[in-house]
């Protein structure tokens, strides 16, 4: 058993951020599958008490009430990155989070402070739990959330790029305009005044304008397993 810890993997807490579009959804949850870590959906819990809100009747466009509800939601995030789920208040949120009323909010809410600081200690909490190593994605991970990662990667990519993706996931969807969304979610995101997105000084940059999905992870991969021979 001694030989066998020895010999055993290094657990690493990795974060990944970026903005929308660039892969890190799909990146994360396949090198965490790939190495046997833990992984974690930051934006979905996000867009989980967004959603609670908006079920519960709460004006997400009213600061002060978003606020004095963030702490009501219980939010349980499952960290299996070939079966991600997440509850909340006991129901299933997966399908209901992804809808276009729910993306269409979630910036604002993620913007209250109360907000962010409930999540960030949730986030926490999952990442010290998890003992064998974890892959944490979302917009403020290597700044604000777990500045003291093992591995911080930023993931980018080209506005034209990632509409291209992003209507090609919703099938159908103009270009033109899922490009204007984006800009305007990066905007928001960029400029809000607690836990803005933003790239690490320690962080590892990765273009995917030019990269597939296949390339994006074998990336990713082989970055974390330097990181964990001590490279």
């Amino acid at each position: 058993m001694e030989n066998a810890a020895r010999t055993a993997p290094a657990a690493v807490i990795v974060a990944i951020d970026g903005p929308s579009g660039t892969g890190k959804s799909s990146t994360s949850r396949a090198v965490a599958a790939k190495l046997g870590l833990s992984y974690l959906d930051t934006g979905a819990q996000y867009r989980a008490i967004t959603w609670w809100m908006l079920t519960n009747g709460v004006d997400v466009t009213d600061a002060a009430a978003v606020a004095t509800a963030s702490a009501k939601p219980v939010i349980d995030s499952g960290t299996d990155p070939s079966a991600p789920a997440i509850t909340v208040d006991g129901q299933d949120a997966s399908g209901p989070i992804r809808t276009q009323e729910v993306t269409s909010r979630v910036s604002a809410v993620s913007a209250v402070p109360e907000v962010r600081t409930r999540i960030t200690e949730l986030q926490r909490e999952i990442a010290r739990a998890a003992g064998g190593g974890i892959v944490v994605e979302g917009r403020d991970i290597g700044t604000t959330v777990l500045p003291g990662a093992d591995l911080k990667i930023f993931l980018t990519a080209s506005a034209e790029a990632r509409a291209a993706r992003r209507s090609g996931e919703t099938k159908g969807a103009d270009v033109a305009a899922t490009k204007e969304a984006l800009i305007k979610r990066d905007a928001a995101d960029s400029g809000r005044k607690t836990s803005p997105l933003a790239k690490a000084d320690d962080a590892v940059e990765v273009d995917t304008t030019d990269l597939t999905l296949d390339q994006v992870i074998e990336c990713v991969v082989t970055l974390v397993e330097e990181k964990r021979a001590g490279k």
